[in-house]
C-alpha cells in the first residue's frame, strides 16, 4: 500500500514513516504542509494519506481542509486525519457524507501499532477508522428517546466496535466471540436503533455515527 504522510512534527512524522515501512507499506511521500500533500497525492498516487488536522502557516485546520479537498478530488485515496485532541465537531465533518476510505484518530493511538496498522489498511481500502474516544462521547451524551438504553451491555459494546469502523470478522476478533453471534448483535442493535443496515462497513458506520450525533 502506498502512503503519503503530512505532519509538520519532524520527529513524529520519521516515525510514522519508519512504522509503517517496518510493517509493509510503501511511503512514497512525505511533507509538512497542506499544499505539499495535495501535490503529492497528486503526483503519487498514493492508497491513503495520514494527515495531521493542524499544519503550518497557522497551525489551525489546514489539516482538516486539505483532507476534506483530498477526499473530495481524490475519492479513490483513503484519507486518515490524526489530532492530538478529541473535536468531535470536525472529526464529524470529515464523515458528514460519506465513511468510505475516511479516519480520525488522536495521536495516542500511534503506540499500539497493530491497531494503528489495521487502522491505516481499513482506510486504505475504503473502510472506515474511528477513534474510540470519539465514540465513547458520542455515546455518552443523552438523547432524547433514550433509545441507546435498550441495548445490552454486550450490544453496546458492539455498536461501539461497529461505530470505530470495524467488520464484523473484526468485531468477533475483538470481543473473542463467534462471527454468528456478532451478526445476530448487528442485527439487533440496528433493530433498536431503528436503523438500515446497509451494503457496507462504512455505511454502517456512517448510520450509527449519524444517529449517535442526533
Amino acid at each position: 500500500m502506498r502512503v503519503v504522510i503530512a505532519e509538520d512534527s519532524v520527529l513524529l512524522r520519521e516515525g510514522l514513516e519508519r512504522l509503517l515501512t517496518e510493517n509493509g507499506f510503501d511511503v512514497v511521500g512525505s511533507c509538512e504542509t497542506a499544499d505539499d500533500l495535495l501535490l503529492k497525492a497528486r503526483s503519487y498516487s498514493p492508497d491513503v494519506a495520514i494527515v495531521d488536522i493542524r499544519l503550518p502557516p497557522t497551525h489551525n485546520d489546514e489539516g482538516m481542509q486539505a483532507a476534506l479537498e483530498l477526499h473530495a478530488r481524490h475519492p479513490s485515496v483513503g484519507v486518515l486525519v490524526l489530532s492530538q485532541y478529541v473535536e468531535v465537531g470536525l472529526a464529524m465533518k470529515l464523515l458528514a457524507e460519506s465513511a468510505d476510505g475516511a479516519g480520525y484518530l488522536l495521536k495516542d493511538r500511534i503506540s499500539d501499532v497493530k491497531e494503528f496498522v489495521g487502522a491505516v489498511e481499513r482506510v486504505a481500502r475504503g473502510g472506515s477508522a474511528i477513534d474510540p474516544i470519539i465514540v465513547s462521547t458520542l455515546l455518552s451524551r443523552q438523547r432524547r428517546d433514550d433509545s441507546l438504553s435498550d441495548l445490552t451491555p454486550r450490544e453496546r459494546e458492539v455498536l461501539e466496535l461497529m461505530a470505530e469502523g470495524r467488520s464484523n470478522q473484526g468485531i468477533a476478533d475483538k470481543l473473542v466471540i463467534s462471527l454468528r453471534a456478532v451478526e445476530k448483535y448487528v442485527s439487533s442493535i440496528f433493530g433498536k436503533l431503528g436503523l438500515p443496515s446497509g451494503a457496507t462497513d462504512s455505511r454502517r458506520v456512517l448510520a450509527v455515527l449519524l444517529y449517535l450525533r442526533s
